[in-house]
């Protein structure tokens, strides 16, 4: 039987009763930009986001059954799950100190997430020949951790932004072993699950995790998941009131249409995944062929290191754009393309055809900076809470970081707050075009 979609259903006979509407939004449903009429709140009837027993726990059902996993839906995206998952985290830390062994190429929704909990990170730190983007965390180097480290939880980051993904079934063993739980940012690999096998971290045994259904999956922007596993004792209002500690009171019901909307159709997403996913490798083998150089294992993602081919990655961006398309990301190093079955075989050899145009040439030499651990001073909570002030890079040296400054890919912080900048991280600064950043006011030299 086809999965309903019961909030898209309510709104829908909502807006078709013409129903004088005496509440909020301010443009009663009249058309001024054109989606008015489905843009509703709370009213009788739509139920309740976080205190959801009605038309929104019936579609959370849906989901629940298609993930396999306990799931919850964020109108805030992945961002909002990730700050829930670590305060439940910390409600079933077992008496353990409030402390996360974290991946460093943690989102900075991460390190907000932790000054407001007031919990202590342990750094897994990549290893010296790596990159700021890179945290390869193996589960030999995870089980020496976890044997020195008194922790609740670890917390790792996959699909990372450049398609790199973990072997996220090792670390649960290592962490389920070890007693901790193994919380999983996923914001980028929703589509997992409907990989053949499934390849999302809740299947491959992780406790808890985030998706942004919006990155992956055709779901508008804001719309996430948060999951967790069949197997973690949590009850679902605690979800919730974690999930309503760091959400709005007035939730997206665009937003919780899409998702709504969205479990119909992943209902039979597999087989339009399958057939999308031999296109992507065959573009991909092209492409390597033609002297790019190809990063990350997710399927879906196409990361282009372009130096080698003799282009800085900002380069190949301007060429799509002069193409007619437009990339996830680019910088001095690195060309990001997200990829969906929603594209069109024509999208592809567009694609394709950009970037074959591009010929070969010598190549660029110039590395980007390697990852120098920075000297903690403060705490995460101390140093985001602090008097803070803004300064350029040119006079942040010998200052305590009082805010995530980033600039390699979105939100993965160069620098930690907390810690004291020196000329390394300064050079990493004006490497990713940060002029200025935010500083303690106390620790002023």
């Amino acid at each position: 039987m086809s999965m309903n979609t019961p909030i898209v259903d309510f709104v829908r006979r909502y807006a078709a009763s013409d129903t004088r509407r005496l509440h909020m939004p301010g443009h009663k449903g009249r058309p001024v930009l054109g989606f008015e009429f489905f843009d509703i709140t709370e009213i009788h009837g739509a139920d309740s986001l976080y205190e959801a027993d009605g038309i929104i726990a019936e579609s959370e059902a849906n989901a629940s059954r298609l993930f396999g996993s306990d799931t919850y839906y964020s109108t805030e995206g992945a961002s909002q799950c990730i700050r829930a998952m670590l305060h439940l985290a910390m409600q079933q830390n077992g008496g353990r100190p409030r402390r996360v062994l974290a991946g460093r190429n943690a989102h900075k929704a991460f390190l907000s997430a932790a000054a407001l909990l007031d919990i202590a990170v342990a750094w897994l730190y990549p290893a010296a020949e790596e990159g700021y983007l890179a945290c390869t965390v193996t589960p030999t180097a995870l089980d020496e951790r976890l044997a020195s480290e008194d922790v609740a939880a670890v917390y790792v980051t996959s699909p990372d932004y450049l398609g790199n993904t973990a072997d996220i079934a090792a670390l649960a063993e290592v962490c389920h072993r070890r007693g901790v739980l193994l919380l999983v940012d996923n914001a980028h690999g929703a589509y997992l699950k409907f990989l053949s096998p499934s390849q999302h971290p809740i299947d491959l045994g992780a406790d808890i995790c985030c998706d942004s259904a919006h990155k992956t999956l055709p779901v508008l922007t804001g719309g996430a998941y948060l999951h967790l596993a069949k197997t973690v004792p949590f009850e679902a209002g605690a979800v919730k009131a974690a999930l309503a500690l760091f959400g709005s009171t007035s939730p997206s019901y665009l937003i919780l249409q899409s998702l709504d909307a969205a479990n119909a159709y992943l209902e039979n997403y597999p087989p339009q995944l399958s057939a999308f996913l031999p296109q992507v490798a065959a573009m991909k083998q092209r492409l390597a062929a033609h002297g790019y150089v190809l990063c990350g294992s997710e399927p879906l993602k196409v990361t282009l290191s372009t130096k080698p081919h003799g282009y800085h990655g900002c380069e190949v961006a301007d060429a799509l754009r002069r193409a007619g398309a437009e990339c996830e990301f680019a910088d001095p190093d690195y060309v990001v393309l997200m990829l969906t079955p929603q594209l069109t075989a024509e999208d592809l050899f567009c694609l394709q055809t950009a970037l074959l145009s591009l010929p070969p040439k010598p190549p660029l030499t110039a590395t980007p900076p390697r990852f120098c651990a920075g000297v903690s001073v403060l705490s995460v909570r101390e140093a985001m809470l602090a008097k803070t002030q803004f300064v350029t890079v040119a006079d942040a040296l010998g200052r305590v970081l009082a805010a995530p400054t980033v600039g390699c890919p979105p939100a993965v912080p160069i620098a930690v707050c907390g810690e004291r900048l020196d000329e390394h991280a300064l050079a990493c600064f004006r490497y990713y075009g940060i002029e200025t950043c935010a500083v303690t006011v106390e620790e002023e030299v």
